[in-house]
């Protein structure tokens, strides 16, 4: 089992078919979910695909996990398109977590995930994903 962070594949496909889309205003709602070191997750991931090895419901955290909200719309910096989410906090939480999926929660297509290196715990306290600076270099979904 291992957890590789990657933008998905199908994602990139499905941005050049228009069928994903970041605009503020649309019904697509994306989504981060939290999984165990258990979970297989990669580039070759196409879907949301429930609990299987995903942190489990209590304790603060509901499978499916969080709503995310672009904190940045598509913009460009040089050559590389970006965008951006807000942070997003689990409260009060009893959480141990290895690697997160960010999807689109209106037809559970795979988005990009993201590797924490290590397990990640809270206790009774929150667990917080802090998305990197909005930029051409750092911003968690890029294209160059």
């Amino acid at each position: 089992m291992a957890i590789s962070q990657a933008m998905c594949t199908s994602f990139k496909v499905q941005l050049l078919s228009g069928s994903q889309n970041f605009n503020t205003g649309t019904t697509k709602v994306y989504k981060i979910a939290l999984y165990t070191s258990s979970a297989t997750l990669g580039a070759s991931t196409t879907t949301y695909s429930g609990t299987s090895n995903e942190v489990a419901s209590g304790g603060g955290y509901t499978t499916g996990g969080n709503t995310l909200t672009v904190s940045q719309i598509p913009t460009s910096s040089g050559t590389t398109a970006f965008i951006d989410f807000a942070d997003t906090t689990w409260s009060a939480a009893t959480i141990t977590a290895r690697g997160a999926l960010i999807y689109n929660s209106t037809d559970d297509t795979a988005v990009a995930v993201l590797d924490f290196g290590s397990d990640k715990t809270s206790t009774a306290g929150d667990f917080t994903i802090i998305f990197p600076t909005a930029d051409s270099t750092n911003a968690i979904i890029r294209i160059a």
